[in-house]
């Protein structure tokens, strides 16, 4: 078995598979910045080992030290993933995310 560091910058541009959204990757991107979904390619931040490859919905938004927090599901395994919102990202999606009940 190979082990795989805990992250690993891995910057590549992306078009949304939800949206359509083109996204330029920073190396820390790992979600759509227009409607927030992102995709299970991880099983550790930029390792691209994950085999699923399933959309990730945007379930939740919290806030830790100041920042959102987005959960995001996995739409075919039902992994979950906390990740940082962006700069970039839509307020918008954000608070229409944060407005909707829980879907947990």
């Amino acid at each position: 078995m190979t082990t795989t560091k805990k992250f690993q910058r891995t910057k590549e541009d992306f078009t949304c598979e939800r949206c359509g959204f083109f996204v330029r990757g920073s190396g820390y991107t790992n979600h759509c910045s227009q409607c927030l979904w992102s995709k299970h390619v991880d099983v550790n931040p930029g390792d691209r080992e994950a085999t699923c490859h399933g959309l990730m919905e945007p379930v939740e938004v919290g806030t830790k030290n100041g920042e959102y927090i987005i959960l995001h599901r996995c739409t075919t395994c039902g992994f979950e993933k906390r990740n940082r919102a962006s700069k970039d990202d839509s307020f918008d999606a954000i608070v229409k995310i944060s407005s909707n009940p829980s879907k947990r």
